[in-house]
């Protein structure tokens, strides 16, 4: 056995039984430290691997503690690597397993698709599963979900660009009518008109559910020269990146003990300031895996410096 690891456990309990003795009782059971070897190695300066290590166990507490507790050791390696500490993953690694920090689990989210008094035939799949665009607006993805509060249960909608990752629309409600993802459907409208971007053309992928057939849904799409497309097949891998968002919002956000109310979820009005907090902190800071480990606006933002600016002679 290591001698570092008989000192650890001598220092938990030199106070109670003394070191003699404890050294008697290891030696006893086939485990030698002479008293002379503890009271050297306790002297004996840190190396500097340890220095280096303690260090780097505080930085990765720090991160720990600023993204919410969600991140798992390769988000924590690429935050820190971002913040200019140069780190193995597999330092990372082994320094969080010994401190017993891990992130968030994801678990198994509950559907909320009605397909029942759908308004409007269902849309051709022009997805079928290959959640790929080559710029934004290209291609949206919708789902709702749900939230359980002490005045009952609360409702999410979501719109996502599937590019970026970027949430470019949501809203919450009591109820599953139309309105809740029609809501979510303006809000990304209306940030990416107001930014100057064009959606013309713009695929906007959901499942069979009755709110995005409804004939106010599909009419605002075609007012955005968008087009409607939803799975073909009904079953979670249809709409597969929409509702990978929603597991992670349940569980960065609904279930974690670090922003979950002690009391719990109190009305619409509690989810929904969370919510909002949630997805700005999505959007801008946390780091995606899909898209490099940055966040998504950061990754748009990336897309389009990187787009030649025409001078007004129309060259490049």
């Amino acid at each position: 056995m290591p001698t570092a690891v008989l000192v650890e456990f001598i220092d938990q309990h030199r106070d109670r039984f003394g070191v003699e003795p404890i050294c008697e009782v290891l030696a006893a059971a086939g485990i030698k430290i002479a008293p002379s070897t503890y009271y050297a190695a306790k002297s004996r300066p840190p190396s500097a691997l340890a220095v280096r290590d303690a260090g780097l166990v505080a930085a990765i507490r720090q991160v720990h503690k600023d993204i919410l507790g969600v991140y798992g050791a390769r988000k924590v390696h690429a935050e820190l690597n971002r913040g200019g500490i140069d780190v193995a993953r597999c330092t990372v690694e082994r320094l969080m397993r010994a401190e017993g920090l891990q992130g968030i689990r994801r678990d198994k989210t509950r559907k909320t698709t009605r397909t029942e008094g759908a308004e409007t035939p269902r849309p051709a799949d022009l997805v079928e599963r290959r959640f790929v665009a080559e710029a934004p607006n290209r291609l949206w993805v919708a789902d709702l979900t749900y939230i359980r509060a002490h005045s009952g249960w609360v409702y999410a909608a979501f719109v996502i660009d599937v590019f970026s990752r970027l949430v470019v629309g949501w809203q919450v409600s009591t109820s599953l009518r139309t309105d809740l993802a029609l809501d979510a459907l303006d809000m990304g409208l209306w940030a990416r008109q107001r930014a100057g971007h064009d959606v013309t053309g713009l695929i906007h992928h959901s499942d069979r559910g009755v709110q995005y057939r409804a004939v106010r849904y599909t009419e605002r799409l075609a007012e955005a020269d968008a087009v409607a497309s939803v799975g073909s097949r009904g079953d979670s891998y249809d709409n597969a990146m929409a509702e990978a968002f929603n597991s992670l919002f349940k569980a960065e956000l609904i279930r974690n003990p670090a922003t979950r109310p002690t009391t719990g979820w109190k009305s619409i009005g509690d989810v929904e300031i969370a919510l909002a907090e949630y997805i700005d902190w999505f959007n801008h800071r946390r780091l995606h895996g899909q898209i490099g480990h940055i966040p998504p606006a950061e990754f748009e933002a990336n897309h389009y410096s990187e787009i030649p600016v025409l001078t007004e002679a129309g060259s490049t």
